[in-house]
């Protein structure tokens, strides 16, 4: 996903195609979460946006309660999102944030490169017998200033000519570096695939650049070599300090998907999971910019375990 410039929501009164104000968000309740997923899969076809809880349709405060918003955890919300599209989408993040001094949740949404289908409906009970559907099977949604809407010609146009546009510039970045390259520097084209020979072949590490070629691991041992053990003496060794257990690795995993992630994680098929050396450093990081990351990890897990 590309990175998604976030309108700026401090100073909006009014909603856009970019930022949708909701007063409140209830975990619990089904039409909630229909009409937070029409307006986070809107977004995302239509080139990401922002979406803000705790804030009334006319921009003022709506002092609503956000404790239960601020605990969910990221893979509620994306197997919720999966439930209704049968997608797994990463491109969200939910984040606590200040408004008039007011706190508010923020949904921010990544754009997608193929815009995402529902494949099933957003139905929900309005009491009294009836229903009401928030979108149908089949249906693409976008943002039409601000409100979500099934698409239309023009959205689908729109939304190839921005990953064309996506493409364009990647291509004119690779020009770019060749042109302004210092004389006498050396061009390499490197394949789709890079394939790993032996403990003497060429040496490569993990990356989440998605314009790096693509690595095929033939060696897993040499690209995951820690199960859980040795990474929890890993990260111990590069933090210096005791500060992790067999158990935070497991709630990490859970609370961030990292299973998800294949630069991190690799499931042999006869033996228990390993790590690669990149998830080791991601993890040090988290927890040097946030001391309190493991805990909200073992909290998360703790509070997920408790709703299934």
């Amino acid at each position: 996903m590309e990175k998604q410039i976030l309108p700026n929501f401090e100073e909006a009164q009014n909603e856009s195609a970019e930022l949708d104000f909701k007063a409140s968000f209830d975990p619990a309740a089904p039409q909630d979460w229909c009409e937070i997923i029409k307006d986070l899969v809107a977004m995302a076809n239509s080139g990401g946006g922002l979406i803000v809880i705790g804030v009334n349709d006319d921009g003022s405060p709506a002092s609503a309660d956000l404790q239960n918003v601020l605990a969910l955890d990221p893979a509620t919300i994306a197997d919720k999102i999966k439930k209704y599209t049968d997608q797994h989408v990463a491109g969200f993040s939910l984040s606590g944030g200040l408004r008039y001094s007011c706190p508010v949740a923020m949904l921010s949404v990544s754009p997608v490169p193929i815009p995402i289908v529902f494949t099933a409906p957003g139905t929900y009970d309005v009491g009294g017998g009836k229903q009401k559907t928030a979108f149908s099977k089949g249906t693409v949604y976008f943002r039409h200033g601000p409100k979500s809407e099934p698409g239309t010609s023009e959205d689908l146009r729109a939304a190839i000519n921005r990953e064309l546009d996506r493409i364009r510039s990647s291509w004119l970045d690779g020009i770019k570096k060749v042109v302004t390259a210092p004389i006498g520097s050396t061009i390499s084209v490197l394949p789709a695939e890079v394939k790993l020979s032996g403990a003497n072949g060429a040496a490569v590490r993990l990356v989440t650049d998605e314009n790096a070629p693509a690595f095929k691991a033939v060696r897993t041992d040499l690209l995951y070599p820690y199960r859980q053990k040795e990474l929890v003496a890993r990260v111990k060794q590069l933090l210096g300090d005791s500060v992790i257990t067999g158990h935070d690795v497991l709630c990490v995993r859970k609370a961030h998907r990292v299973d998800s992630e294949p630069n991190f994680f690799y499931k042999p098929q006869y033996s228990s999971p390993q790590y690669s050396e990149a998830f080791a450093h991601w993890m040090i990081e988290q927890f040097r910019a946030d001391p309190e990351f493991f805990d909200k990890a073992r909290e998360a897990c703790k509070k997920h375990e408790a709703s299934r």
